[in-house]
């Protein structure tokens, strides 16, 4: 078919229809600029090569007769102005020119900004192909993609096949290698992806390598799917492609978080044949690392030295942090030692890793030793060496270290992070250093890295430490220095609040929320829901439940325990019980802290056999009880005055292999003392100690209250000096039973001294205490230090009660005192108080219920 353009006739060049059909041609007006003769695209950018006119045999012979005999002088004078040329000239000329590639691109470089013509481009391309060097192809083509923005990709290789077809031109796949790169260059991947499906399409494969170009720009761009499209074509063509597609393509599959598909690319390169590299190796270890498959990881590191591939720096580094991060510091030690034996020194990023191990398994000697060996031996360490550290000593709760490393990390110039100053701020609160805290974070507000969580790490300690005006005042100081509040910050606000029992307030703070378009989260009702329960207000904390439902808001664990144990503790422990039963229909896994609480609803109530009924509702549902649950049952029982249950649901603890801890007892201890059987709380107090626990100030206070209930204040007292000796806390209600017991027993000097030890402690009587000492020395005719009493009560601002006053009165009346005892009478109405019965039976009769007439009493 090849012959010269004078032996035979030339296929007419009629114009196709294309895939993309756009006007072939147009002939803009030729500029009266010097022809370059670097490259025939130098005019005007935005002009095309298309040409409308039809060339027909006839026009391709006639036309350019000065060329009509294949070997002419380089550029003769043409007899036609370069102004009058057609594309067919163009083309006419250029195929005289057919194996003299240098030629035709002198010639096309002359007149080819004149007359511009898609067709003639192409032909020069396949001429250029013929030359041994085909860098002018390449140079021109890039020109051509590169320099405006040309036809559509498919009309270009439409273009390009349908010129060889025509002009008899040997089909170059480098030609459409050179395309393809020629495109990726010009940025232009959606041409370069179009082009080389096209060619796929038509069967002309291009080279793997071009190919990947392709594929890598791709995946540079996240264009993934369209990636693995292409390549799907590839090989459903027989082209599997070489160990660089597989690593391109294993790339694209982490890029998506897909390690299981970048094995599955590997094991079937692996399979294929395909001879892959240290590349391909690195990349699905770090695949297999995001699984934390370490097993396989591990395996195809040495399958990979083996072989005398050497893993790279970020492979070891990669292998060390997933073992790290799974917990296997052997392991990571051992890939360490290895790295080393590769010839790669100790890293930053490795042995930072090994830190954070160090760190996770609470080692932080070993932690701080490594350390100290990077910075004697280097690597210097890093902001996030740094980090690591501090963060892993402030979880550890060695919060001086931490700062000192906070400090360290200064001196060295190195910038802290909002991440470090949150990580100590939290643990200088937790280890109650406010002043410490404060200063950090004073600190970190001038440096200008406090965030919104910084505020709000200060803002949650405040509030469940319940200091709501210095919560205010950080809030305020947060606004005015520019930081927004998040939900978080008004959460931290409303629990403030409802710990001080302010809810009105409370629920201003989540009106305001709204106001500011924040959305109350799951957490914001659950804090109100607690805060309206703990204040005896079930029926607001079930509406904000209502409201949290209606914003199709759906509760959590936490809030459904929230409505539980709210029900219960303002007894209404039945409707707990029903409101579990619907949670339960919704899907809601009871756990053992909601059938605790409503046990011990039950119990509080009174209603030991409910409480015991849901407890074996909890063990038939498989839920073992703890030691709370048995706690909870073996108070109802000692309430209840059944002790030998009691007795028998300790044991039962006991058997499940439960340890009593210092409350069951205390709560046994108490059950025996209440019943005046002493000797068994006694037996159980030795018990306790047996076990090496330590009694605490409500353990005494029931031995002593039992011991004074059966007049036994020799006993009381010793278990006094025993408390006292053991530095157990002697609380008010300790000191008002003791002087209770003394003063029935006439031991006026022993109580007045305990009282004297009482104030000295700085421990104020309360109304119960004062009754106490009122009705002891009434008792024993001390009336004058009784009076004393009252009045020490006026100055304490402790308004007396009627039982107190009736005491009073009746013991003027029992020393013929009338007038002081009418006296009291009126104070009592003065101070607003109703007299009772036994107020009117003293002053009427003369006699207090259940003793004798008073002497003197006078009869109205």
């Amino acid at each position: 078919m090849r012959s010269s353009l004078t032996s035979s006739p030339i296929p007419p060049f009629i114009l196709r229809s294309f895939k993309y059909p756009r006007p072939l041609c147009s002939q803009p007006e030729c500029p009266n600029k010097p022809i370059s003769s670097e490259s025939p695209f130098s005019g005007n950018p935005e002009s095309n090569l298309y040409s409308p006119e039809k060339i027909t045999p006839d026009t391709l012979s006639l036309q350019n007769p000065t060329f009509s005999e294949s070997k002419q002088p380089h550029y003769a004078s043409p007899t036609l102005e370069t102004t009058d040329l057609t594309p067919t000239d163009v083309i006419n000329t250029l195929i005289s020119y057919k194996n003299e590639p240098i030629s035709a691109l002198e010639y096309f470089s002359r007149v080819g900004r004149f007359v511009k013509s898609l067709d003639s481009f192409c032909v020069l391309l396949h001429i250029l192909m013929k030359s041994p060097e085909t860098g002018h192809a390449r140079k021109s083509l890039n020109h051509f993609v590169s320099g405006f923005s040309g036809p559509p990709s498919i009309a270009l290789l439409d273009h390009l096949i349908d010129s060889a077809e025509r002009f008899d031109f040997d089909l170059d796949s480098r030609l459409f290698n050179y395309l393809l790169r020629s495109y990726v260059e010009a940025d232009k991947i959606n041409d370069a992806l179009e082009s080389c499906r096209e060619m796929i399409e038509r069967n002309i494969i291009p080279r793997v390598r071009s190919v990947n170009i392709v594929l890598n720009e791709l995946v540079k761009r996240n264009l993934i799917d369209e990636a693995k499209e292409l390549y799907n074509k590839m090989v459903l063509r027989g082209v599997i492609g070489d160990r660089a597609t597989v690593s391109i393509l294993m790339c694209a599959c982490l890029r998506e978080e897909k390690p299981e598909q970048a094995e599955k690319y590997f094991r079937e390169a692996k399979a294929r044949g395909i001879e892959l590299d240290a590349t391909a190796y690195s990349i699905v270890i770090k695949a297999l690392c995001k699984k934390l498959d370490l097993k396989m990881a591990c395996e195809l590191l040495k399958e990979m030295r083996d072989m005398d591939l050497v893993p790279s720096e970020g492979t070891y580094a990669g292998i060390v942090g997933a073992c790290v991060k799974q917990g296997n510091m052997m392991e990571a030690l051992r890939l360490k030692d290895d790295m080393v034996s590769c010839g790669w020194p100790m890293n930053l990023v490795v042995l930072t890793s090994l830190i954070k191990g160090y760190c996770k398994k609470d080692d932080l000697s070993s932690a701080l030793n490594l350390f100290d060996k990077m910075m004697q031996d280097g690597p210097s360490p890093n902001n996030f060496t740094f980090s690591v550290l501090i963060d892993g000593c402030c979880k550890n709760r060695n919060v001086e270290k931490a700062y000192e490393l906070y400090t360290q990390m200064k001196t060295m110039g190195i910038r802290p992070s909002v991440f470090n100053v949150n990580s100590l701020l939290r643990a200088f609160l937790e280890a109650r250093s406010l002043e410490e805290a404060s200063k950090l974070f004073d600190e970190a507000i001038d440096c200008g890295i406090a965030n919104v969580f910084t505020y709000n790490n200060f803002l949650s300690w405040l509030s469940k430490e319940g200091k709501v005006s210095e919560a205010c005042c950080l809030w305020k100081k947060m606004v005015s220095n520019g930081v927004v509040p998040n939900v978080v910050s008004y959460n931290n606000m409303i629990l403030a609040h409802c710990r001080v029992e302010n809810m009105d307030t409370a629920y201003s703070i989540y009106s305001e929320m709204l106001e500011m378009g924040l959305k109350p989260n799951v957490i914001t009702y659950s804090i109100l829901m607690d805060g309206y329960f703990k204040n005896g207000d079930a029926e607001h904390a079930l509406g904000m439940f209502d409201k949290m439902v209606a914003k199709k808001i759906s509760p959590t664990d936490y809030t459904i325990n929230t409505i539980i144990n709210g029900l219960c503790r303002v007894g209404r422990s039945s409707e707990a019980r029903d409101k579990l039963w619907s949670f339960v229909e919704e899907g809601f896994v009871p756990m053992r802290l909601t059938y605790n609480s409503i046990i011990d609803g039950f119990v509080k109530e009174g209603d030991v056999n409910s409480a015991q009924a849901v407890y074996s509702e909890m063990c038939d549902n498989g839920l073992s009880p703890n030691v709370v649950t048995y706690t909870s049952l073996i108070c109802g029982f000692c309430k209840n005055k059944r002790m030998d249950l009691a007795l028998k649901m300790q044991n039962e603890m006991k058997q499940k292999g439960l340890e009593p801890d210092v409350i069951s007892y205390s709560v046994l201890i108490d059950g025996f003392s209440k019943t005046q059987d002493m000797e068994s709380a006694c037996r159980v107090f030795s018990e306790l100690l047996e076990v090496g626990l330590s009694p605490n100030t409500a353990v005494y206070n029931s031995m002593i209250s039992g011991f004074r209930n059966i007049s036994n204040m020799e006993a009381a007292l010793d278990m006094h000096k025993k408390m006292t000796n053991e530095g157990i806390p002697c609380d008010l209600q300790a000191y008002t039973t003791l002087i209770d017991g003394l003063l029935k027993e006439g031991k006026l000097l022993i109580a007045s001294d305990l009282y004297l030890e009482m104030l000295s402690k700085g421990i104020v009587p309360d109304l119960i205490a004062f009754s106490v000492l009122i009705n002891g020395l009434c008792r024993k005719g001390q009336l004058e230090n009784a009076c004393k009493i009252l009045d020490e009560m006026d100055r304490k601002c402790i308004t007396p009660n009627v039982l107190i006053y009736n005491t009073l009165i009746a013991g003027h009346f029992k020393e013929g005192n009338l007038q002081e005892a009418f006296r009291l009478h009126n104070e009592m109405l003065d101070r607003g108080l109703v007299p009772d019965d036994t107020t009117y039976d003293i002053l009427v009769n003369g006699k207090v219920r259940g003793e004798k007439s008073v002497p003197g009493a006078l009869v109205a």
